[in-house]
């Protein structure tokens, strides 16, 4: 029987790289970036290999290439500079949240690990590499601090973070990793949209939730019925 260490080559190797270059992604074993003339959109494998089976995860990462002194050879998204323009864990993209790690151990459905790692790269940090990349009349709305006061209320009542917040044709967008399925959620960012709304900043008249895929959850805004939850 073939080791975990080996399976995990093998799985990297055979199935994950040559899935990410399908999907537009350079590159091989652990280091992968997407075509750009003037940024790395880099993404790392780390693996940490122990009890008889390997452990390892994705983390994604943004740099200006004019500040990576012209070097050749692109960043290491699982070790930060502090010369990113943005960095993360694929856990901070996906519904569930936090740190996320893949296992790969001897048997049957080792590659099922495998496959779900390719799953979560096509369909969150593929998106989101891509997003930012594209340059969009986007202005960001709440410094880092004032973001961070309102992430404290909703990590007091258990609610995933605000990843980003931006202001776009007449409405203030909130991106997180929540579900439409969570009336916790829901309630707490209604709290949240009001707070926004009683500004009455001009910029925008409609606070809108959405998830890591961009879809919208719920719509807040200023109307004689109160809120109306979005479709999406």
């Amino acid at each position: 029987m073939r080791t975990a260490q080996e399976l995990y080559t093998t799985g990297i190797r055979d199935h994950f790289a040559p899935a990410l270059r399908r999907l537009g992604f350079q590159g091989w074993r652990h280091s992968f970036s997407l075509p750009d003339r003037d940024r790395w959109a880099v993404l790392g494998v780390r693996a940490v290999p122990g009890d008889g089976r390997v452990r390892y995860t994705v983390n994604l990462s943004v740099t200006d290439k004019s500040a990576w002194d012209r070097r050749s050879i692109r960043p290491d998204a699982n070790s930060p500079t502090g010369l990113e323009r943005w960095h993360s864990p694929i856990g901070e993209l996906l519904p569930v949240g936090g740190e996320v790690w893949w296992e790969v151990a001897p048997g049957p459905r080792w590659l099922i690990a495998v496959e779900d790692s390719v799953a979560a790269v096509r369909g969150y940090a593929l998106p989101e590499l891509r997003r930012r990349l594209r340059v969009e009349e986007r202005e960001h709305y709440l410094g880092q601090a004032e973001l961070d006061g309102v992430n404290g209320a909703l990590a007091a009542a258990a609610v995933a973070r605000i990843q980003r917040a931006e202001l776009i044709g007449g409405a203030l967008e909130l991106h997180g990793a929540w579900s439409r399925h969570d009336p916790v959620a829901q309630a707490v960012l209604a709290g949240a949209a009001r707070g926004f709304l009683s500004a009455l900043d001009a910029r925008f008249r409609t606070v809108r939730v959405l998830d890591t895929l961009g879809r919208t959850l719920w719509e807040f805004r200023h109307a004689p019925g109160g809120n109306h939850p979005g479709a999406g």
